[in-house]
C-alpha cells in the first residue's frame, strides 16, 4: 500500500484501506480482505488480506516471516490466530497456548475443554439472571414501600 494512503480501523482492530493508492477513488469491499477501486478497478488488501495471500503462497511460514514480508505487526497476526482467522500448522514450538490452562492449541483463545467450561459458566449466569427476574405466586418483592394512589 502506498505511503500516506488513507486507512481506517475495522471493528476487529485491523487496518483497512479506504482510498485507492493510484487514483484516490473509494475502495469497495469484495470479501476476504480484498478491496476494489470504484474508479480504476485496482485491487488492494487490508492486513488480513495481506497475510492470507502470503500464506497461500508460503505455507508453513512463521509469524516473524509473515510480519517481515507483509508489514503487518506480529501482534496483529497473533490476534488473527486468536480470532480463529488462521490456524497454526503442526510445527514444533509453533503453537499458541490456552489462556486458561496453558495447553498448546492451534487457534482461538481456549482449548476445547476450557471453552466448554467457559460456555457452561456463561449459561449458568444467564440461568441465574433469569431466575432473579421470575416472581412466582407468593413471592412478593421485598423492600417496596409506598402508598396507594387513591385511598378512601
Amino acid at each position: 500500500m502506498a505511503e500516506g494512503a488513507f486507512k481506517i480501523m475495522t471493528p476487529g482492530g485491523y487496518q483497512r484501506p479506504a482510498l485507492c493508492s493510484k487514483c484516490q477513488g473509494v475502495l469497495v469491499y469484495k470479501g476476504i480482505g480484498e478491496y476494489q477501486c470504484e474508479m480504476c478497478g485496482a485491487l488492494e488488501y487490508d492486513e488480513y488480506g495481506l497475510v492470507r495471500n502470503y500464506l497461500d503462497e508460503h505455507r508453513g511460514s512463521n509469524v516473524a516471516q509473515i510480519a517481515d514480508k507483509t508489514g503487518v505487526s506480529q501482534k496483529t497476526i497473533r490476534e488473527m490466530i486468536k480470532d480463529n482467522r488462521f490456524e497454526v500448522i503442526d510445527n514444533p514450538g509453533g503453537y499458541i497456548r490456552c489462556e486458561v490452562c496453558g495447553v498448546d492449541i492451534k487457534s482461538g483463545r481456549y482449548c476445547a475443554k476450557c471453552e466448554v467450561a467457559y460456555h457452561r459458566k456463561m449459561e449458568d449466569k444467564v440461568r441465574e439472571a433469569k431466575q432473579k427476574n421470575i416472581a412466582g405466586y407468593g413471592d412478593a418483592k421485598q423492600g417496596e414501600e409506598g402508598s396507594m394512589r387513591f385511598t378512601r
